[in-house]
């Protein structure tokens, strides 16, 4: 099969996966239809010219790398140059918003030659991908115990002078539904920490990369972490949903949930900055997106309603 006179892209990514460092497997994604390449842009984390391809350009066909574990890339024909490839990655799991991402990797231009595609992958664009996961779990992990802290001041105000920001009066029958509903922002937004700070954690570990006089803080935010993932786990593993068990049921079950997980929070809460300072002094700083590039769905031709048995969503 030829694609614009190349090479078959499935022959191009098996040469290249063949000298990359590890175990890699291809796939080959068709996209014969316009419509289907597009719901590869909210996968993609790239700041450079493949996420750009993808949505101003007419993309038939591209080849996905998988390493077995954490890295998945992308690599297209690049649109308008007839030896050139474009290779980028997709976002590891556990983030959303990738999005115009600032800590995405820039993807690189490649020749279709095996040997010097995979020096250019295995020596400048792994590094970077490497390089800006860690970052990116920080920003995550920063963004969000700032989210539980500003809800939990700002449950402490409305408490304290028992009104709501807009004056409304906070009598005692409302009282239980907004402490659920501050429970629920806060479980759900220290769900970030507990799913990237393990990762992070680890990196401060070293005794002499430790900020100094902050070791037990960091001992006592691994502890509570440990405590958290238990919970989420014994959680998990309870499939409790609201249409699992009675109302008054599960409601018991969320406050017991709700009341083991305060003290980690509140844990990540106290001691969290010492964490994000040690953290930041052992990450380099991530390849940040380069400015002015369009991002909008403009270039593509005019969408038409999908045909039957379009293709589905990669993930």
């Amino acid at each position: 099969m030829k694609i614009s006179g190349r090479p078959h892209i499935g022959d191009v990514a098996e040469g290249i996966a063949a000298r990359l460092p590890g175990q890699w497997s291809v796939t080959v994604d068709v996209y014969s239809h316009p419509v289907w390449q597009e719901d590869l842009v909210p996968l993609l984390w790239d700041a450079g010219e493949l996420a750009q391809a993808v949505q101003t350009a007419r993309i038939p066909c591209a080849a996905v790398l998988t390493d077995g574990a954490d890295t998945e890339l992308l690599l297209i024909e690049r649109p308008g140059h007839r030896q050139d490839y474009l290779v980028g990655a997709f976002a590891p799991e556990g983030f959303d918003d990738n999005y115009e991402e600032p800590h995405a990797p820039s993807s690189i231009v490649i020749p279709g030659t095996a040997q010097p595609a995979a020096h250019a992958i295995t020596d400048r664009f792994l590094p970077a991908c490497h390089q800006a996961v860690p970052a990116r779990r920080i920003a995550v992990i920063a963004s969000a115990l700032e989210r539980v802290r500003e809800e939990s001041e700002a449950w402490e105000a409305i408490k304290a002078s028992g009104r709501y920001s807009d004056g409304r009066p906070l009598t005692a029958g409302v009282l239980p539904g907004a402490e659920e509903a501050f429970a629920d922002l806060s479980w759900y937004a220290f769900c970030d920490v507990l799913h990237h700070a393990l990762a992070v954690l680890e990196r401060c570990r070293p005794a002499d990369l430790v900020v100094p006089g902050k070791a037990v803080a960091l001992d006592r935010l691994a502890g509570a972490l440990a405590r958290g993932e238990e919970v989420i786990a014994d959680w998990n593993s309870r499939r409790i949903t609201p249409r699992a068990l009675p109302a008054e049921s599960y409601a018991d079950a969320k406050a017991e949930r709700d009341a083991l997980m305060r003290p980690v929070i509140e844990t990540w809460l106290a001691d969290g900055d010492a964490f994000l300072r040690q953290a930041r002094a052992v990450t380099p700083a991530s390849p940040s997106a380069p400015s002015g590039q369009g991002r909008a769905l403009t270039g593509l031709p005019p969408a038409l309603p999908a045909p039957p048995g379009s293709a589905p969503a990669r993930r």
